[in-house]
């Protein structure tokens, strides 16, 4: 029973810190460094109030984050992604095992594509200028998808 106190508090935490940066990023278009240190912080709580082992449970989580580092840091190199997305994308791989990492990506496409769209609309509405560059704040869409996959194991009981 306290386990799922913590599990619940430490999804609490990080749904109130993904929250935030989608709407730092929304308004700003930055994502402060702090938000993803803090999740990175309280990975390891969350793998302990979930059981995970040291072998090879924590070193796979490790090596997930750091492949999502990897890649994404190579879509902020060509320009495709901000540094602070990266951050927060790597930094909520350490709270998700694979498939569940895999089901975060899924969704937080599908959650850019609406964002990118609604900027596009947006722009379009106030300037009447359809074409140029836009700039996506992509946190709301890792907010989103983050929020909705880290619930999944605490309400889906029958998941």
């Amino acid at each position: 029973m306290e386990w799922d106190f913590v599990r619940i508090a430490l999804v609490l935490v990080a749904v109130a810190l993904l929250l935030s940066a989608g709407i730092e990023d929304a308004r700003t278009r930055e994502i402060a460094n702090r938000k993803s240190a803090a999740l990175v912080l309280l990975a390891p709580l969350w793998w302990w109030a979930n059981g995970a082992t040291l072998w090879p449970g924590v070193p796979l989580q490790l090596a997930l984050s750091l492949a999502a580092l990897g890649v994404f840091a190579f879509a902020f190199h060509i320009g495709a992604m901000g540094g602070g997305d990266v951050k927060l994308i790597a930094a909520l791989s350490l709270w998700l095992p694979l498939h569940l990492f895999v089901t975060m990506l899924v969704v937080m496409s599908l959650a850019g594509g609406a964002v990118t769209l609604a900027m596009i609309v947006e722009r379009r509405l106030k300037r009447g200028d359809p074409a140029g560059a836009v700039e996506v704040p992509y946190g709301v869409a890792i907010a989103i998808a983050g929020i909705l996959t880290l619930r999944e194991p605490i309400l889906n009981q029958f998941g």
